[in-house]
């Protein structure tokens, strides 16, 4: 299926357009938890939400395996109090009560833990699983993203092997970024947050603005993790070859168009300023000297200015923030009025954003799912289905929900 022109490069702009209601109001539901019945109505589909399976803890990333299985990680919780990260099987609707054995060990605490999980494009013949888990060294003092690669064969994973190690390096577990998204060329992308650097005193010193390590940035690998020859600073002194963009704080959302082959990325804003962005090769996103977030709590100033020459602006900010998480573009044919429009995740705010870019421009700006809970991760299922993972912050189990068309026929 061709999918409509509707996402173009082009110079950055912001509008933001009034979201519309459900036709059912928040307290006619609870958590995440829906009656079937119950029909939401957006720009151009009615919806319902119906829950796939629950019991989920932390969910993170998902992915569809040929057989009709899903793979869901659970980013864990820091030990001795908690669980390791966990993959999880998702079968005929039931979750599987054992994990997927094989895993790396993994340094879990705080934003870290088992993150997102995505196929290998030729996954039906070599089998390959990657994931993002968070790192750590000898001693535990310190962590950092990491990707890895296993071969998935009897519900277990197999020769599990790191293909990328980032250079970001921290005591902190915060901001990992993580995402992983295949372009239709075969390469990996990867995000790497800001690892909760504070942007204080230089700016321009902070080490996302330092592409001598892969703090917030975005990285272009092979599916080995070798690096690509034309990725934009090969043979360019110490600046890392596997960087793909920079200045980012942490994007936790990524998705590539399908037809374009356009990088597209949500990254988290701090007090304000959630960010959409169109990803180019070499360009430096401007974290944390330009944006449009303030500090947490008193609000008071964190950037130079809103834009700066030799940096990128987003596409479209949110503002006040969202907390923006998995990002997908939609095309399937359940929802065709939809079709390659973006939607983002909403964590804090609760919802799932609709965006159309038209000519580089964000035309409209929808809130759908509004107040149902946190969600983690929007993926497109192979029934042209949309799925939400959701997570409750305090670690409650929560479920993986599904968008059903609600139009009358």
């Amino acid at each position: 299926m061709r999918l409509p022109s509707t996402i173009l490069p082009g110079t950055v702009a912001i509008l933001a357009v009034a979201s519309l209601l459900p036709a059912c109001s928040p307290g006619d539901v609870e958590g995440a938890r829906l009656d079937s019945d119950t029909v939401f109505q957006s720009e151009h589909h009615a919806y319902r939400l119906t829950t796939v399976v629950d019991g989920l803890q932390h969910a993170w990333g998902l992915a569809f395996l040929p057989n009709g299985d899903m793979l869901v990680t659970e980013r864990g919780e820091r030990a001795p109090d908690g669980e390791a990260g966990r993959m999880r099987i998702i079968r005929d609707g039931r979750l599987l009560p054992d994990p997927v054995p094989g895993l790396p060990t993994i340094r879990v605490g705080g934003q870290g833990g088992l993150m997102d999980v995505v196929l290998h494009p030729e996954f039906e013949s070599n089998r390959l699983v990657y994931f993002t888990y968070s790192k750590p060294n000898d001693d535990d003092s310190m962590g950092t993203t990491a990707v890895a690669r296993g071969r998935f064969e009897g519900d277990a994973l197999h020769d599990v092997e790191d293909i990328l190690v980032a250079e970001a390096w921290v005591e902190g577990r915060g901001h990992h970024g993580s995402r992983l998204a295949f372009d239709g060329d075969g390469h990996l992308f990867v995000t790497v947050g800001d690892r909760q650097v504070r942007p204080v005193g230089d700016l321009a010193a902070h080490p996302a603005q330092d592409p001598t390590n892969h703090i917030g940035t975005t990285l272009r690998i092979h599916d080995d993790g070798g690096v690509p020859a034309d990725n934009p600073f090969v043979g360019h002194g110490e600046i890392l070859p596997e960087i793909w963009s920079w200045g980012h704080r942490n994007a936790q959302g990524m998705a590539i168009h399908p037809e374009t082959n356009q990088v597209w990325q949500n990254e988290h804003g701090p007090q304000g300023g959630d960010e959409l962005n169109l990803i180019e090769p070499g360009v430096n996103y401007g974290w944390p000297v330009v944006g449009f977030g303030v500090n947490y709590g008193p609000g008071t100033p964190i950037h130079e200015a809103v834009r700066a020459e030799g940096m990128v602006g987003p596409v479209h900010h949110w503002t006040p923030s969202i907390a923006t998480s998995g990002l997908m573009i939609y095309t399937g044919d359940a929802f065709p009025r939809w079709q390659g429009d973006i939607f983002n995740g909403g964590l804090a705010g609760q919802q799932l954003s609709r965006v159309r870019i038209v000519d580089g421009r964000a035309v409209t700006v929808e809130t759908l799912v509004p107040e149902q809970g946190r969600i983690r991760d929007v993926r497109q299922g192979p029934d042209g289905l949309i799925y939400l993972v959701m997570e409750d912050r305090a670690g409650d189990l929560a479920p993986i929900l599904r968008m059903e068309p609600a139009d009358q026929q």
